[in-house]
């Protein structure tokens, strides 16, 4: 079994190869029953966020063997892929905006990313 915080850092990284931009992490699990670990990552066009979700769900199937157990928002501005303890938040920038995940989920603590993202 893949250990959540290799899932974690795994999409990072594959979110970062792809150019997506403002990738954010943060451990979940305190503050909610609903997954231990969100990652939150930004596309540049409603294209772009797609390319993003298709890109994680692939990459992750090839490189750890695990399929998301649920997609939902393929045609809106929200792509989630859920992989029970982690769950991948891919927005238009214009609905993470909107929806401000990280205010939402403020009390939860951010992971270092910097070990497998590009610095900006």
């Amino acid at each position: 079994m893949t250990e959540p915080i290799t899932l974690v850092k795994t999409i990072a990284a594959v979110l970062d190869k792809k150019k997506a931009e403002d990738i954010v992490a943060i451990k979940t699990e305190e503050v909610t029953i609903v997954s231990d670990y969100f990652v939150l990552a930004s596309g540049a066009s409603s294209t772009h966020t797609r390319a993003l979700a298709d890109d994680v769900e692939y990459e992750i199937k090839e490189r750890l063997d695990l399929a998301p157990e649920h997609i939902e928002g393929r045609a809106t501005g929200w792509i989630l892929l859920d992989y029970g303890t982690v769950i991948v938040h891919v927005f238009d920038r214009e609905s993470r905006e909107y929806y401000n995940l990280e205010r939402l989920w403020a009390d939860a603590q951010q992971i270092d990313l910097s070990d497998v993202i590009s610095p900006d």
